[in-house]
């Protein structure tokens, strides 16, 4: 019987290697029923997680603690006390119970004499820490513990910790550095838990999308989607789709974000529910700069003003030209901000827009200021392009300076930084700057402009850029790359949904609008197409695709 048992725990623990949950899933069920309790329902509990069920995966790593305190299994017991204190964190976002299971594994070390558990228990409170100071201590105990155990599962998961929290707190290069190090421990094969490939990865994209670092991800994200097919880990190439989706709307990279983004919503609906406000926070941040502000407000609706959602918020309301409630929210965010923070600078950037719109150059001059003041601290390409940006911006605005040459900076800068709206909006800033002396290189940089907001589909600053071409004589486009029958991005979303009979309620969830403005959409779609029922829309949609060569 035991070798019947050890045969299935191997067989499960092998199908967990290579990202077969059903597998792991029915070896471990097997091994459950032959008598092998503790073991085994650690291992389901693992199995369910890997199948995204992350209410059942806590259901059975808390049987397995008692059943690991049962049989006097110490390191068990530690081990998923640790575990379920990382899920009820992360993945229900109850934190009260997550720091008790946490306590519980620190106080049961005392019991146990396991340097590797002790290390992993470290990296769990630094996980959580608030303080900056004490979350590297625990990391730096954590490390220590891995080297000298050898354990290269907990040495690189806490190298990606460390490295995004030395990130978080503005030492990007020396944080980068180690993130580096941890992914090029998991494409050399060297991690082999899925779940700290997953969180290696997830540190990754956090740490990127907090520098802006596009290339840095881009290039990992190309290791992560092989490594995914190697080993049939889904994981891998789906989970921390909310900080990715941030990366991609800063690469310009939007139909992907969005995907990552509605799939980011999708997962923490079904169990991990604390990041869904940051993934629903920057969805409008897309939808904002698309130029779609009514779905961008209806995302925003029932979300708390926080850091997720502050810039979102007023960029939202800048746009609308609510310019009082938009400064309402964001001096609020300003005043709880520490000034010498890298994040404190795109809310300045938000600043000096807002002091524009309102004709406060004086109050724009000092954001910009108070902006380079925090870059110069910090240097880093995409913060120097904003400050350029902020300041070519004022220097038209009052007529001093040298406007063109800090929007040469800034183009150059987004264009390093590989940041295309930005680089678009400054090409549009040069445009508006050399209108007056130089008409003829306002049209280049107008045009240029107009290239990056069609290729982004930026409706907003697309019209923009076309108003400031039509004043200088230049014949423009009237459509923003809409669809070949007139129909707008949105518009062929929606007749794609009503092609797969789904009815308004469902594709206002599946898209995360009103069912008001499905209605409205659903209308325009039928009245364009001169049809009169979804089922001839149904129709149009099955006719109109391609047929195979």
């Amino acid at each position: 019987m035991d070798a019947i048992v050890d045969d299935l725990m191997s067989e499960g623990r092998a199908a967990l290697k290579r990202g077969d949950a059903d597998a792991a899933r029915g070896a471990f069920t097997d091994a459950l029923e032959t008598g092998s309790r503790a073991a085994a329902l650690e291992g389901l509990a693992g199995a369910f997680y890997l199948g995204q069920d992350s209410l059942k995966a806590i259901d059975r790593y808390e049987q397995a603690f008692a059943g690991y305190r049962t049989i006097g299994d110490g390191a068990g017991a530690v081990r998923t006390a640790r575990t379920l204190g990382c899920l009820y964190g992360t993945v229900v976002g109850d934190w009260a119970i997550a720091g008790g299971w946490i306590a519980r594994a620190q106080h049961l070390l005392d019991d146990v004499d396991d340097p590797r558990e002790q290390g992993w228990v470290a990296l769990s409170q630094g996980m959580f820490e608030a303080n900056r100071a004490l979350k590297e201590q625990r990391f730096g105990m954590a490390l220590e513990r891995g080297r000298a155990t050898n354990d290269a599962d907990l040495t690189f998961a806490t190298l990606a910790y460390y490295g995004a929290s030395l990130v978080h707190g503005d030492r990007v290069e020396e944080g980068m550095l180690l993130l580096d190090e941890a992914l090029a421990a998991v494409a050399g094969g060297e991690v082999e838990d899925w779940f700290v490939v997953e969180e290696i990865f997830c540190q990754l994209f956090s740490a990127c999308e907090r520098a802006q670092d596009v290339d840095r991800a881009e290039q990992w994200i190309r290791v992560g989607e092989t490594l995914a097919v190697r080993r049939n880990l889904p994981a891998v190439a789906a989970y921390c789709h909310t900080h990715f989706g941030g990366v991609l709307i800063a690469a310009g990279r939007w139909a992907e974000a969005e995907a990552a983004l509605t799939e980011a919503v999708r997962l923490w609906t079904v169990g991990r529910r604390t990041l869904k406000s940051g993934a629903i926070a920057r969805l409008a941040d897309l939808r904002v700069r698309q130029g779609r502000l009514e779905e961008a407000e209806q995302l925003l609706s029932n979300l708390p003003v926080d850091d997720d959602t502050v810039r979102p918020l007023t960029a939202l309301h800048l746009a609308k030209g609510e310019t009082g409630r938009a400064r309402e929210i964001l001096e609020h965010a300003l005043r709880g901000a520490d000034p010498a923070s890298t994040n404190t600078v795109p809310l300045l950037a938000l600043l000096v827009d807002l002091n524009l719109a309102d004709d406060r150059l004086s109050d724009a001059a000092a954001a910009a200021e108070a902006m380079g003041a925090c870059a110069d601290a910090h240097p880093s390409g995409h913060l120097e392009a904003m400050v350029a940006l902020a300041r070519g911006r004022v220097a038209l605005a009052t007529g001093t300076g040298d406007a063109e040459g800090f929007l040469r900076d800034a183009i150059e800068g987004f264009g390093r930084a590989l940041l295309p709206l930005e680089s678009a909006r400054s090409h549009l800033e040069l445009a508006a700057a050399s209108v007056k002396d130089r008409p003829e290189v306002a049209i280049r940089e107008a045009r240029a402009a107009l290239s990056g907001f069609e290729q982004l589909r930026a409706a907003r600053y697309f019209d923009a850029a076309s108003a400031l071409l039509r004043s200088l004589g230049v014949r423009v486009p009237t459509t923003r790359g809409d669809d070949a029958d007139g129909l707008t991005r949105r518009e062929v979303e929606i007749l794609e949904l009503l092609g797969r009979g789904l009815s308004n309620p469902e594709i206002a969830e599946r898209l995360f609008i009103s069912r008001k403005t499905v209605e409205h959409h659903v209308g325009n779609v039928l009245s364009k197409l001169g049809l009169r029922t979804r089922a001839e829309a149904a129709a149009y949609v099955v006719r109109r695709k391609p047929g195979p060569e």
